[in-house]
């Protein structure tokens, strides 16, 4: 039984992997981003307190997040293992991750965290971000480039108008990777010292990233 985190600077991939980790390993696919999304469109008092840092381009508050996290955890079909996608994004997520684990006193502890660092350039970074769209409805992440829609502006899967996220523009995308290199990054060498962390090149085509990861997981023979 494994918590699978993901780590790397915004627009590195992440969401498209641990949504295919997911579905080969059948675990629940807990995407931190969506859960407050859901928040945010509800407008409900978390909601309206993340929605204040993310149009920032800020992290939101530990609290906020672990809440919601802690909540999704303690459902039934976390207790075989998850994957997570968003979280932790900070030193003190991380602890605090460590202190949801405690007290839910399931099945996985801290020593079964399995941590993937993405790496890629931050000029990569940037061309993908601008270029990023996301359908509303159902959450696939399309780009305009390297992966998108067969119908121009419209999911594949729902055949939902497509959206831009206020935080996908050059500026925001510039205000992210601030906060990720102060606030995010120091995460490698917490991991690293756990042994926990495994790099994976990230600056590649979704298959070959995936067959990376893959192989690192143990998932398929090295």
């Amino acid at each position: 039984m494994k918590a699978f985190i993901f780590l790397g600077p915004p627009g590195c991939g992440k969401g498209t992997q641990t949504d295919i980790l997911s579905k080969e390993l059948n675990l629940p696919h807990i995407d931190t981003g969506s859960l407050l999304r859901k928040n945010i469109n509800e407008k409900t008092k978390i909601g309206l307190v993340a929605k204040s840092y993310i149009d920032k381009g800020q992290l939101v508050p530990v609290n906020v997040v672990s809440e919601v996290i802690k909540e999704r955890l303690m459902k039934e079909d976390c207790k075989k293992g998850y994957v997570l996608d968003g979280f932790p994004r900070s030193l003190e997520q991380a602890r605090e991750f460590d202190k949801i684990l405690d007290e839910i006193n399931g099945d996985i502890k801290k020593e079964d965290i399995e941590a993937f660092y993405f790496d890629i350039p931050t000029e990569v970074l940037i061309e993908r971000l601008v270029n990023r769209r996301s359908c509303p409805k159902c959450g696939k992440i399309y780009n305009l480039k390297t992966m998108p829609p067969k119908k121009e502006g419209y999911c594949d899967i729902c055949n939902t108008e497509l959206t831009q996220r206020k935080d996908d523009t050059k500026e925001t995308a510039l205000l992210r990777f601030q906060t990720y290199e102060n606030e995010t990054k120091p995460l490698l060498d917490f991991y690293t010292k756990r042994g926990n962390l495994k790099t994976i090149d990230a600056n590649k085509k979704v298959n070959e990233v995936w067959l990376e990861l893959s192989k690192k997981a143990g998932i398929t023979k090295q």
